[in-house]
């Protein structure tokens, strides 16, 4: 039998979460062997593992839970040890009785934690006074189990606390501002970020990385590719027309063709019959004016983007006024090859920066892009360096001898390794 190699490659790695649970769980076992195992390791195995989480904020959050959750039912389960010898002393009585009496409980428990406002803890003091009182309540000694469980629980939490945050590297690279291409580089070949790579970037944005994004895609595009990706810094889109704020939803810097210029070149696409789209930001929005539609493929192309909220469509010429970031002219090969020589022949190749690139999803058809002069990555860099106070910058890219690190779009995973031995120097071999 063969084995296929490439299945091979596409097998998840073992990340650090399930190496840290691995950890944590042994870390238990040697705490509970010097305790004399007195307590029951179970309980401090599982308060580890659900401490164990792929971002810090979650671990804190559940360690919260769980440490609230074991008081609440260690409290009312020692409560209940305490009332049931002078209350039950009848032991049918207290089959029956006391079945009731812990039914009820529960919706004490369940309503203690609503009071503290920590709802979410309410499993857990259930699970913990029901250990109590069902298990262990006929025990010789069933207070010392109580502190044995509050203890292994605490025990467990805090274990899994240290080894989730615990790091390698002691100096991450928090001077250095990265920036990474999106097609082929962030995203494979199907406009997919990996889980790994989510995982750990988010990680690394969490305790500090500065990273963003340069591309030619428009903000609405970016939200809907990286959605999951904790950005903070601003993004470089439109292929450096706009600095764009994720957080915010904002336009902090617009490289614009002005509203004469803009009629100009409007002038010379409807001379050469070419169906195009004015794209315009108006109060931090992005709108798209465009005119008659005629074939199939840019009315697919319309109907497809305008359900974005973050894009918006308007079937109507430029407004007298406007200036305008970038237009857009998708048509066969052939007409859109021959308007680029048009524009070559008139000299607009030197006054505004035009890109020409193959569509891949309307075979047979390609694009034309039409920016100001300055909107280029490397002015935008320039621009974002000195706005973010970072000016020491390593570039991420898929084409060679372009960017400072080349990234093979074979490898999903590469640009988040790379970016890690670079923030987190350790890593390096």
């Amino acid at each position: 039998m063969s084995i296929n190699r490439d299945n091979m490659n596409r097998l998840p790695g073992i990340g650090m979460r399930i190496v840290k649970s691995a950890i944590a769980v042994a870390i238990c076992f040697i705490i509970d062997y010097f305790r004399g195992e007195q307590g029951m390791v179970f309980y401090s195995q599982l308060a580890a593992l659900w401490c164990i989480q792929m971002y810090r904020a979650n671990t804190k959050q559940n360690a919260i839970q769980r440490t609230i959750g074991t008081i609440v039912g260690a409290l009312y389960g020692l409560l209940y040890l305490i009332m049931s010898p002078l209350v039950l002393s009848d032991e049918i009585v207290h089959m029956i009785i006391g079945d009731i009496i812990v039914s009820i409980m529960i919706i004490i428990i369940l309503y203690t934690t609503v009071l503290l406002k920590k709802p979410q803890a309410s499993y857990f003091s259930c699970v913990v006074f029901l250990s109590i009182v069902i298990n262990h309540v006929k025990d010789s000694n069933p207070f010392f189990f109580v502190w044995n469980r509050f203890l292994d629980t605490m025990i467990g939490i805090v274990v899994g606390i240290v080894v989730n945050d615990f790091r390698i590297c002691l100096h991450p690279n928090r001077e250095t501002l990265f920036i990474s291409g999106l097609d082929e580089v962030l995203l494979d070949k199907k406009e997919m970020l990996s889980q790994f790579s989510k995982v750990e970037l988010n990680r690394m944005i969490d305790d500090g990385l500065n990273f963003t994004i340069a591309t030619m895609r428009t903000p609405a595009s970016i939200i809907d590719a990286v959605r999951d990706v904790h950005l903070r810094i601003p993004v470089i889109a439109m292929n450096g027309a706009c600095l764009y704020d994720m957080e915010t939803c904002s336009y902090l810097k617009v490289y614009v063709i002005s509203h004469d210029e803009s009629k100009s070149i409007i002038s010379m696409i409807k001379e050469a019959g070419i169906c195009f789209y004015t794209n315009v930001i108006i109060d931090d929005m992005l709108v798209i004016y465009y005119e008659d539609v005629e074939d199939e493929v840019n009315r697919q192309l319309v109907k497809k983007l305008r359900t974005s909220p973050y894009r918006n469509y308007v079937k109507r010429p430029l407004p007298d006024g406007e200036s305008v970031v970038y237009f857009m002219l998708l048509d066969l090969k052939s007409k859109i090859a021959d308007f680029y020589r048009v524009l070559k022949e008139r000299g607009i190749l030197n006054k505004f920066n035009v890109v020409t690139y193959d569509s891949k999803d309307y075979e047979g058809y390609s694009y034309i892009k039409i920016y100001s002069k300055n909107a280029t990555k490397e002015n935008m860099i320039d621009y974002l360096k000195e706005y973010s106070s970072l000016h020491n910058v390593v570039t991420f890219g898929s084409v060679q001898n372009i960017y400072d690190v080349y990234i093979d779009s074979k490898n999903a995973n590469r640009l988040v390794r790379e970016v890690r031995k670079r923030y987190e120097p350790i890593f390096e071999k």
